[in-house]
């Protein structure tokens, strides 16, 4: 039994790691802009995520406030607002 406990565990470790990996592509639905969500940031609340803007062809920070389904609420310390990102 203690086995299958473990195996269950490192897929489900697996799973996590695999799903930080890949880039996350959306727009901002605030301004429009095509959105990159960088590989390797893990979106949860609470974390901060470095974003690649498309139309600006710059990075920012923002910090995640919550994630429902494919739309990502954030902060953005920059101009201290919420924004909305709409993921696919």
């Amino acid at each position: 039994m203690k086995v299958s406990k473990i195996y269950l565990l490192l897929i489900l470790l697996s799973l996590t790691v695999v799903q930080c990996a890949y880039a996350w592509d959306g727009y901002d639905v605030d301004n429009g802009h095509s959105i990159e969500i960088e590989k390797g940031n893990l979106v949860r609340s609470g974390n901060d995520i470095e974003v690649y803007d498309y139309d600006t062809g710059e990075y920012k920070d923002y910090e995640v406030q919550s994630v429902n389904s494919n739309e990502v609420e954030v902060y953005d310390y920059d101009t201290g607002e919420y924004r909305t990102f709409d993921m696919d």
